[in-house]
C-alpha cells in the first residue's frame, strides 16, 4: 500500500474532530446544568429566555449560577486527566526520536475516538455528568491534545529541508489547527439547532476513526527503527522514555540550556493567556450582555480562522524582512490589542470586530517552535517537541482551572476582569524575547550546535563534521 509523508491531512481530521468537541461539550453541559437547576427544559433560545438582562431578576441569578457550576466542572475535567496527560505526552513523543513519530499520532487519536464515545452515551442514555471525569481520566492515559501537536511538530522537522522551511512548516500546522477550529465552530453551531448534540458527537467518533485509518495504512514513519530499537517495551525502553528530554539538557552547553529554558517559559507565558481566555470565552457569550446563540457561537469562533490564517501569512512575509524576535514583538501587542478590546466589547458586532486586532496573535507560537527546533540536533526534536507538549497540555490544564477558577469568582461583579488578565500576561513573554535579543541571540544554522560540544553519543560536534 502507498504511504506519503504528508502529516497535514491527520492534522487536519484530528483538529477538526477535537475543535467541533469543545464548544460542544461546553454549550451541552451548559444545557444539562440550566435543567437541573431551573428544573426547566432549556429552549436553545438564549436571547429570550435563559439570558436574562435584567440584574435583578432572579433568571439572571439563576444564569450567572450555571454559569458559575459549568465552570467550574470544565476545571475538575481538566485536573482529572492532568497527570496521566503528562507523564504520556512527555514519554511518547520523545519516544519517536527512536522508535517512530506513528504512536504520538495514534493513541491521542484513538482517546479521542474513545472519549467522543462518552459524549455520545452520555447525550444518548442522558448519564450523570461526573462520568464525564472518567474520559478525562482515560483520554489523559492514551494521550491529548498536546500529545498529537508534540507529534506533528517533530514529524514536520523531520521531513523539512532548511531553517525557512521548518519554520513554515511548523507554522502551516499552526494554520491548519486554526482552519480546522474556524470550521468546526461554523458546523456545531447549524448542526446543534438541526441534529442535536448527540449525532455531533457521534461524527466525532468517525472522524477519529478515519483519522485512524489514515496514521496506520496511508502515513509514513520517518524514523528508521533498527533491530536493536525495535523492542520498545523493555525495561530499557522505558527508561530512555523518560530520559531522553533529561538528556537534551543535560548535554547542552550552558547557553544553549539557558536559551531553550527562556524560550520555554515565554512560550508557557503566552499560551497560559491564550488558552485561559479561550476557556472562558464561550460561557461569556453564552451571558448577559451578548446573549449568543449556537450558531452566534459558531461564528464567533469560525472567524478565529482568519487570525490563524493571517498569522501563517504575517510568518511567510515577515521571516524575509525580520528576525524572528521582532515576529513575535508583532503577535504580543496583536494579542494584547484584541484582549483589551474584548473587555469592552458589549455589543454582537464590537466582539465579532475583536477578530480584526488578532490578526497576527499566533504568529509567536510557531516562531517560538521553530527557534528552539533549530537549536538541537535531529535526534532531539522529538525530546524538544515532547517536551514542549509536555509544557504546552500543562499550561493549558493550569490556566484553563485558573481563568475558570477567576471567571466564576468575578462573574458577578466583572466577568471582562479574564480578558483584562489575559491580556496583562504577556508582558512576561514580552520581558524575556527583550532579555534574549540583549544577551545577544542570534540565529543559528539548523542543528549548528551552539557551543563546541559533542552530541549524547559523545561524537564529534555537527561544526566539527563542517555541517
Amino acid at each position: 500500500m502507498k504511504t506519503f509523508v504528508l502529516i497535514e491531512p491527520a492534522v487536519a481530521l484530528y483538529c477538526f474532530a477535537s475543535f467541533l468537541t469543545f464548544p460542544l461539550l461546553q454549550q451541552y453541559v451548559y444545557q444539562r446544568l440550566w435543567q437541573d437547576s431551573t428544573n426547566s427544559n432549556f429552549s436553545g433560545n438564549l436571547t429570550s429566555n435563559e439570558c436574562e438582562t435584567n440584574t435583578s431578576s432572579p433568571l439572571y441569578i439563576d444564569q450567572k449560577e450555571v454559569q458559575k457550576e459549568a465552570s467550574m466542572l470544565s476545571m475538575l475535567m481538566d485536573l482529572s486527566g492532568l497527570i496521566p496527560g503528562l507523564l504520556v505526552t512527555l514519554a511518547i513523543v520523545a519516544y519517536g526520536d527512536r522508535h517512530g513519530r506513528k504512536t504520538s499520532l495514534f493513541l491521542p487519536s484513538l482517546g479521542g475516538f474513545v472519549t467522543s464515545a462518552f459524549y455520545f452515551a452520555i447525550s444518548y442514555f442522558s448519564w450523570p455528568l461526573y462520568i464525564l471525569y472518567i474520559s478525562a481520566v482515560l483520554t489523559g492515559f492514551l494521550g491529548r491534545f498536546g500529545t498529537f501537536l508534540g507529534g506533528c511538530f517533530a514529524y514536520a522537522a523531520d521531513i523539512s529541508h532548511g531553517a525557512k522551511q521548518r519554520t513554515l512548516r511548523i507554522a502551516l500546522i499552526d494554520m491548519i489547527l486554526g482552519v480546522s477550529s474556524g470550521l468546526a465552530g461554523i458546523v456545531s453551531g447549524y448542526f446543534i439547532e438541526s441534529v442535536g448534540f448527540t449525532w455531533l458527537f457521534l461524527t466525532t467518533c468517525a472522524l477519529h476513526f478515519v483519522n485512524m485509518i489514515y496514521i496506520i495504512f496511508f502515513l509514513q514513519e520517518t524514523v528508521k527503527i533498527s533491530e536493536s530499537q525495535a523492542n520498545a517495551f523493555s525495561a530499557e525502553g522505558f527508561k530512555e522514555m523518560f530520559a531522553s528530554v533529561y538528556l537534551l539538557f543535560k548535554n547542552a552547553s550552558c547557553r544553549k540550556r539557558s536559551l531553550i529554558i527562556s524560550m520555554l517559559f515565554a512560550f508557557m507565558s503566552y499560551t497560559f493567556g491564550q488558552f485561559g481566555a479561550a476557556s472562558i470565552l464561550t460561557l461569556y457569550e453564552l451571558a448577559s450582555p451578548l446573549c449568543w446563540d449556537a450558531v452566534l457561537i459558531g461564528w464567533g469562533s469560525s472567524l478565529n480562522t482568519f487570525a490563524f490564517v493571517t498569522s501563517f501569512l504575517g510568518v511567510f512575509f515577515f521571516t524575509k524582512f525580520l528576525r524572528e524576535p521582532y515576529i513575535i514583538f508583532i503577535g504580543l501587542f496583536s494579542w494584547i490589542t484584541g484582549m483589551l478590546m474584548t473587555a469592552f466589547a458589549k455589543t454582537t458586532l464590537l466582539m465579532f470586530l475583536v477578530r480584526v486586532p488578532i490578526v497576527f496573535a499566533y504568529m509567536p507560537l510557531p516562531i517560538f517552535r521553530s527557534m528552539m527546533s533549530k537549536v538541537v540536533l535531529d535526534s532531539e526534536q522529538g525530546a524538544l517537541f515532547g517536551c514542549i507538549a509536555c509544557l504546552e497540555s500543562l499550561t493549558s490544564t493550569v490556566s484553563g482551572v485558573v481563568f475558570c477558577s477567576v471567571y466564576a469568582t468575578t462573574v458577578m461583579w466583572l466577568p471582562e476582569f479574564s480578558f483584562l488578565l489575559a491580556a496583562g500576561l504577556v508582558l512576561i513573554p514580552l520581558i524575556l524575547v527583550c532579555a534574549i535579543m540583549f544577551v545577544g541571540y542570534e540565529e543559528e544554522k539548523p542543528h549548528v550546535l551552539l557551543v563546541n560540544e559533542r552530541e549524547p553519543d559523545g561524537g564529534d560536534t555537527l561544526a566539527e563534521r563542517g555541517a
